[in-house]
């Protein structure tokens, strides 16, 4: 029979492994994590934000029964001169009902029976006005309202408690007045009054509630792609992510262009982060810019790259100073005395190119050498292998980074093949932090592979230091990117299959990671060919182009095929032949003669979902790429950077041997990658340990059950939680209607000695919580 023996040995800490990562993408902060029930509170609105944006956006007026209403958006006498634009009302004929309502996020404003709520706003009106605020449904009955007087010519704070009798998740914030008048408004404002830990300017706290179930030991924030993508003037609206424009009164944060094509309040700052992490028991991991736009290609000189490092240092200050250091003063002014305990800091995310690695060099060398304790982050960029990646890890070791930032998605069969990805790294280096990964798919099956996949990290505890999913946070009605562990609406949350993973994996993992010894298991079941085979296609990616000299030549039999030349005009695809070989090489020479990427290379291919392929000029025409799709979900192989000019000629050729594939262009190297064949162990596993318990880890892959001995060293018997995610079809889903139709359940376990069997279920992700 199989046998798991679980030693008293410890092979590496754990103390700080699991954690989560937030980005304000999929609106996670405003209209999701951020309280706030008011979309576009303060007029801020810009189509720089999204084209279809504008300073009213979110709001309509109220004209019924004969009423006329003038509205329009000023910015002559601003309350805020850092958002600067306010919304005029004129009353000219009341008739039955005249103002102006706020249509929220989703379906609308959602309220609950006997919830109160929070308004407030800034008003000002030459001549008093009283105006009424209420909350209406969607047919404009009112639920709840109070009435306030506008008496003066200066910018004046109004807030009361409004309460809803009734349920109502498709409500509106109505500001209307029974008399003809005119008056100013600005920042108008809706909160819970139970927000997360009844936090002012606070979270909301179904979602919060979630995050905190999780119980992350690190919240790694802002981002993601936002913290680099703008300019690099602090004081434009789409400028990079600047942290100092995000703390202070909330009225004074500038509102921002967020890169996902919305706008950005700052409402949710880096106060709040700080404040949320410590809600949650999670220290803080902020990521700043390093005056570096990979997107637009722009960059700060070096000989003025001080006010970036500054912005670092001030970080630092603010989150540990004392009240007597300038920074660590704003902090306690703002309502927090006691320091943030910050212990990491990441400079970049996703950086490549020799213009990141110069000023990050700068920024490590003057953190540590003011602030020696802090744990530096460096980056290595947005795939797991390849140029760029190798140039970040010997940058990290150069510098003498604490860990590095490693990002991919992947399909869940990249995770079965590289389940040991990390086995032979040294433990004396910068340790891994796995920033950001996660399976494309939100399926049981993905939920199902990551758990295998997190074995293997929890393995290599020497060699990785912290490890987050992502994204984490969903709007339904605002998607920019997919798969993401929780979703929510205006009034509903759910976790995701991955998040019942993530939950299982980080409710019961130890601080230090336990030697697992292993006796009788059967050899793994390797899936899939050991050769690639299947259609060559070419393609002008989005340009136009011309292709000639195209072979094909079977190094195997020697077989030699040429085809005849191709001309796309703004794009196109052909498929050139089928190869069926071990060993096979693919020439072409290609010229671009208008357009902005490049060319594409498909191979192995067996339909449209599953093949390879080879970027040359791709994504924002600054790489070359080898990707393997499987079921249509993709998987970076290797990565460099590599531009495609136009009316130069490139010689292209592609050699695949077995399942080793390079590329060339002009006859040198452009990419070397293997596209491994997914494994499947008989069973996962992996063990740690804290002060009270013994953690057990096993995941079973395979659609048939396992039975195992499992052998606890240094317990007297077995007093034991069982947590279990079995019985799923691989491609449930949970959702509003069904959110735990994918979620885990617990039983108990005895046995007097230290030794128990155990059947893993077909394709279950099982946890033993065994007390010392």
């Amino acid at each position: 029979m199989n046998k798991i023996t679980v030693t008293t040995n410890k092979k590496a800490s754990m103390s700080d492994f699991y954690g989560i990562f937030f980005e304000d993408i999929n609106h996670a902060a405003d209209g999701g994590l951020y309280g706030e029930m008011i979309r576009n509170r303060a007029f801020e609105f810009s189509p720089m934000d999204n084209p279809s944006y504008q300073a009213l956006t979110a709001w309509k007026r109220i004209e019924e029964g004969g009423a006329s209403v003038s509205s329009f958006v000023s910015n002559k006498s601003p309350f805020s001169k850092r958002n600067p634009n306010y919304l005029i009302l004129e009353i000219n004929k009341t008739g039955t009902r005249a103002g102006i309502k706020n249509l929220g996020y989703n379906s609308g404003i959602a309220v609950k029976e006997n919830e109160s709520y929070n308004f407030s706003c800034y008003a000002k009106s030459d001549k008093p006005c009283e105006i009424t605020v209420s909350i209406d449904n969607a047919y404009g009955e009112v639920i709840t309202e109070k009435s306030l007087n506008i008496t003066s010519n200066e910018w004046t704070e109004y807030s009361f408690t409004l309460t809803s009798p009734v349920d109502d998740f498709s409500a509106v914030l109505a500001v209307t007045s029974k008399q003809e008048c005119k008056f100013c408004l600005d920042f108008v404002s809706l909160f819970p009054v139970k927000t997360y830990k009844n936090r002012k300017n606070g979270m909301r706290n179904d979602i919060a509630e979630m995050l905190a179930d999780l119980k992350p030991k690190f919240m790694r924030f802002p981002g993601g792609c936002l913290i680099h993508d703008g300019t690099l003037n602090s004081d434009d609206r789409n400028s990079m992510y600047r942290w100092k424009n995000t703390i202070g009164a909330v009225t004074d944060r500038p509102s921002r262009r967020n890169n996902w094509r919305y706008n950005q309040s700052l409402g949710l700052g880096y106060f709040e982060y700080f404040q949320f992490c410590e809600d949650i028991g999670a220290k803080p991991l902020p990521v700043l810019p390093a005056g570096y736009n990979p997107h637009m290609e722009q960059a700060v000189p070096l000989d003025e790259m001080q006010e970036w490092i500054d912005d670092a240092l001030d970080l630092i200050e603010f989150a540990n100073g004392n009240a007597d250091t300038k920074w660590g003063k704003i902090r306690c002014d703002m309502g927090h005395a006691e320091p943030f305990n910050l212990e990491y800091l990441a400079v970049g995310n996703e950086e490549v190119g020799q213009g990141f690695w110069d000023r990050y060099d700068l920024f490590h060398k003057a953190i540590k050498e003011k602030y020696p304790q802090i744990k530096i982050i460096n980056s290595a960029g947005p795939f797991p292998q390849g140029g760029e990646f190798e140039r970040g890890w010997n940058n990290a070791k150069k510098n003498g980074s604490d860990l590095v930032d490693e990002h991919y998605y992947t399909s869940p069969e990249w995770m079965l093949a590289n389940c040991h990805r990390y086995d032979n790294m040294p433990s004396d280096g910068p340790k891994v932090f796995l920033g950001e990964y996660a399976s494309w798919g939100n399926t049981y099956y993905n939920a199902l592979i990551e758990a295998a996949y997190m074995t293997g990290l929890e393995n290599n505890a020497h060699a990785i230091g912290l490890v987050c999913y992502a994204p984490l946070l969903c709007n339904v009605d605002y998607i920019n990117w997919q798969p993401d562990m929780i979703w929510f609406d205006n009034h509903r949350v759910y976790g995701s299959a991955n998040y019942y993973v993530q939950k299982m994996f980080m409710n019961c993992t130890g601080n230090n990671l336990l030697d697992v010894k292993h006796d009788g298991f059967d050899k793994p079941i390797t899936l899939g060919s050991d050769k690639i085979s299947g259609n060559i296609e070419i393609e002008a990616d989005r340009c136009s182009a011309e292709f000639y000299d195209i072979k094909i030549t079977d190094i195997t039999t020697g077989n030699v095929k040429t085809y005849d030349n191709l001309s796309f005009n703004n794009g196109g695809k052909a498929v050139i032949d089928s190869i069926d070989s071990n060993h096979y090489k693919v020439e072409s020479t290609a010229k671009r003669t208008a357009g902005d990427k490049g060319f594409r290379l498909f191979f192995g291919k067996s339909d449209d979902k599953n093949l390879i392929q080879w970027f040359i000029g791709g994504w924002q025409n600054q790489d070359t790429e080898v990707n393997a799709q499987v079921n249509g979900r993709g998987s970076c192989l290797d990565h460099n950077i590599f531009s495609v000019m136009t009316g130069q000629e490139y010689k292209l050729c592609l050699e695949v041997n077995g399942r080793n594939i390079t590329t060339y262009i002009n006859g040198k190297t452009a990419n070397t990658a293997i596209d491994k064949q997914p494994v499947m162990e008989e069973l996962y596993y992996t063990a740690s340990s804290d002060d009270n318990n013994i953690y057990i880890k096993a995941v079973n892959v395979r659609d048939t059950e396992i039975t195992s001995e499992i052998c606890v060293e240094g317990v007297n018997g077995i007093n034991a939680n069982i947590t279990e995610l079995s019985g799923n079809s691989l491609n449930d889903m949970n959702d509003f209607d069904n959110p735990k139709k994918v979620s885990p359940k617990t039983s108990a376990l005895t046995a007097v000695s230290n030794t128990f069997e155990y059947t893993f279920p077909p394709q279950s992700v099982t946890i033993f919580t065994v007390q010392k």
